[in-house]
């Protein structure tokens, strides 16, 4: 359990969590994650975040190779989730800091979670500034990216963003750094991680981006707390990445989501599918009790439009469905197309009821849902590959062809 020196004097002496499959309890981590802390040795030692509950020896291993627990001057609380500060009472019980610096919402925060009583707490807002010794720590507030406590540390003596959760990814690997794994696969672990838990707050992320281009911040590493660190030329590949996830530019791209019963939904998704193919855009079909829904949201990213099916059920949607709808509806996508499909026997309340949910999301919808009572027919067919036509034409137009 080595820590890895990132830059001179300062550290990761995070832990690598390779069995974390389950991620705040709604998403997928299909490679695991980490809960990455460090430690920057200068005239004051500073710790910045911590693991979270269970991992406590793997951090006190790494870090008392680098410096005695006892030693640590001053602790950083960028955010202060269960993941990064899981283990803040047992570190402070050890380390005794002289003080323990966090943003106003992070103090909240941490009355919230533990009894801070005689804990040595100094809030620090935007613009505030410690001096370690040779290095200069600066605060940047973050609100809602994604909690309301959170805040970026800078060290421009360094060049180095520590940046709590944002550009942040769940990849559990040997590695260190962006640059010494696949592209392709951290990418897509970016977009995951991104399309899951930073979505809703996108309007946030550009302002955040944009403060960081006004500041003026001579950046050359970014070091989240989950995942891989980006330095060099991989610093600007990141903030251009998260500024294109953050303005959710439209694609020429469909995902048909939906649940069945007895397969008469799944046979019309695939006769949307059609009709989506006919006319050149590519799409997915995921069935909802295959594929998660945090699997759902990263295909979404790379999609101008998705087409929601499932059959009436107690005068209602399949429950994989209205789940799926709910958990879309939380994260706020925008620029999409929509469309519903669906079977039914009895009371066949389906399709409004997609509908209403595309509606509330604020999706287009160019076409009117099709729906059938019990099996399909051609001319159910029909109307679904027509559907799938129209949704493609719409889609094309928006994409500017």
């Amino acid at each position: 359990m080595k820590p890895v020196e990132i830059k001179k004097d300062i550290f990761w002496v995070g832990a690598v969590d390779y069995v974390s499959r389950d991620f705040h309890g709604y998403s997928l981590s299909p490679q695991g994650t980490t809960y990455n802390a460090y430690v920057v040795k200068d005239e004051k030692t500073v710790l910045f975040d911590n693991v979270k509950e269970g991992f406590l020896s793997t951090l006190l291993c790494r870090l008392s190779q680098v410096v005695e627990p006892e030693k640590i001057d001053y602790i950083v609380c960028n955010h202060l989730e269960p993941d990064h500060a899981g283990c803040l009472p047992e570190l402070i019980k050890l380390c005794k800091p002289e003080k323990i610096y966090c943003s106003p919402m992070g103090k909240r925060s941490m009355e919230a979670h533990f009894d801070i009583e005689g804990w040595p707490v100094e809030v620090v807002k935007t613009g505030d500034s410690i001096n370690i010794g040779s290095r200069d720590i600066h605060f940047v507030e973050t609100r809602m990216l994604h909690w309301p406590d959170s805040m970026v540390s800078y060290i421009p003596q360094d060049k180095l963003l520590i940046c709590n959760d944002a550009f942040g990814q769940n990849i559990a690997s040997t590695e260190r750094y962006a640059d010494e794994v696949d592209r392709a696969v951290l990418e897509h672990a970016m977009t995951e991680y991104y399309h899951n838990i930073v979505l809703p707050f996108s309007p946030i992320v550009i302002k955040t981006l944009d403060l960081i281009a006004e500041m003026k911040l001579d950046i050359d590493m970014l070091a989240p707390d989950h995942g891989l660190i980006f330095r060099g030329d991989d610093v600007q590949w990141c903030l251009n990445k998260y500024r294109e996830f953050a303005e959710q530019g439209w694609k020429k791209r469909a995902v048909i989501v939906y649940d069945t019963m007895w397969h008469s939904t799944e046979k019309m998704a695939y006769a949307v599918a059609s009709g989506l193919e006919s006319e050149g855009v590519p799409c997915r079909i995921m069935w909802l009790k295959s594929d998660h829904h945090s699997a759902v949201m990263t295909e979404l990213s790379r999609c101008g439009a998705v087409i929601f099916g499932s059959p009436t059920h107690n005068n209602g949607l399949l429950p994989n469905v209205a789940k799926m709808l709910t958990y879309m509806k939380g994260l706020r996508p925008q620029n999409k197309i929509g469309g519903a499909f669906g079977s039914f026997g009895w009371s066949g309340e389906c399709v409004k009821q997609l509908t209403e949910w595309i509606g509330d999301m604020g999706f287009e919808m160019p076409v009117e849902g099709v729906k059938v009572k019990h099996l399909p027919k051609h001319d159910t067919y029909q109307d679904c590959y027509n559907m799938g036509v129209e949704i493609a034409k719409a889609l094309k137009e928006k994409c500017g062809e």
